[in-house]
């Protein structure tokens, strides 16, 4: 397959290729789009079909692996997009060798779940899961609850997301640290950056540990049954990342035989989580559904991203939020 890497004006009005699904509404801007480029709209069965000759390709399905399965029949292709900020998904051997371009919704989902972190601390601290259990059984138990300002956070990923929440819970009185790739003494939102290759050593330090981390090769199972048993017994996890960070069965274990406290969990290893899975029946487990960007309207950021980096991009200009394939996120500016 020939591609050429051009993050620049192509040489004539592109094909480019929406990858939906059935159950997935398509973008707002379809009229827009239509207007700089010529839009085929493909699912995981036609996507094959759909590629050749196609310069472009916006994988709207953000959680598809179609393009793995279609990839012979990429033989135009030059810039992929995807809208999520996580690309896992997308990194397969043929695309990571080869020169196309991917981008993906860096910034879109910052503050959102900065935000969401923010609240499943409070929601922890306050005791607020116990008392909505405790008032669907119709029982008055006054409790005494944590304070949060002055408690510590291990933020584990320091790229836009875990900026935005490392200042969040910075600014309502949290101590905050940051474990990244490489440590620094001296970083403008953190302060101290500890290496995640250092997870162990700092991981007892965390009243809430708060993963971000995007899924990689080397953050795949970052959170074993050895880093849960150097936490505190009072710890409350916070994953917000990828499931596959997680040690899931060791996880299990250690909230069962009171290890840790308790787990804060958006996203799983298998999603949707399976019904008979043994975090629905464990009451210091708090589940929610891959949800934590997810505010109103958000679908529409992920198209106004995609439409702002297309237009740029048929105008002569450059790419905005290119990946670095090696590394699996695209750099901060």
């Amino acid at each position: 397959m020939k591609t050429v890497n051009q993050t620049t004006r192509p040489p004539r009005r592109p094909k480019a290729v929406i990858l939906t699904s059935a159950t997935t509404a398509r973008p707002y801007n379809t009229h827009s789009l239509e207007e700089m480029a010529d839009i085929v709209w493909a699912d995981a069965e036609t996507l094959a079909a759909a590629l050749p000759g196609a310069e472009v390709l916006f994988v709207w399905d953000f959680f598809s692996t179609a393009l793995r399965d279609a990839w012979e029949h990429a033989d135009s292709l030059r810039w992929v997009h995807v809208a999520a900020a996580g690309v896992d998904t997308l990194l397969f051997d043929g695309l990571r060798e080869s020169e196309v371009v991917i981008t993906n919704a860096r910034g879109a989902f910052d503050q959102p779940i900065a935000e969401f972190v923010l609240a499943s601390i409070l929601a922890h601290d306050k005791l607020l899961h116990e008392s909505k259990d405790l008032q669907r059984e119709h029982v008055w138990r006054h409790r005494e609850v944590r304070r949060t300002a002055g408690r510590r956070a291990l933020v584990v990923g320091t790229g836009g997301i875990g900026r935005a929440t490392g200042r969040l819970l910075a600014a309502v009185g949290l101590k905050v640290l940051g474990a990244g790739r490489t440590a620094r003494d001296d970083d403008p939102d953190f302060g101290r950056i500890v290496a995640t290759g250092d997870l162990l050593e700092h991981a007892g330090w965390a009243d809430h540990l708060v993963l971000i981390a995007p899924l990689t090769d080397q953050t795949r199972g970052m959170l074993n049954a050895e880093v849960l048993a150097a936490m505190s017994p009072s710890a409350h996890l916070v994953n917000v990342g990828r499931g596959p960070l997680v040690d899931e069965p060791a996880l299990i274990g250690a909230l069962r035989s009171g290890q840790i406290a308790a787990a804060s969990l958006d996203v799983f290893s298998e999603e949707p989580l399976p019904a008979g899975h043994p975090f629905w029946e464990m009451p210091n487990v708090h589940i929610s559904a891959h949800m934590s960007g997810d505010v109103v309207g958000w679908r529409d950021t992920l198209a106004d991203q995609f439409e702002a980096n297309l237009r740029a991009w048929t105008s002569g200009g450059g790419l905005s939020n290119i990946v670095d394939k090696d590394l699996g996120y695209a750099r901060r500016a």
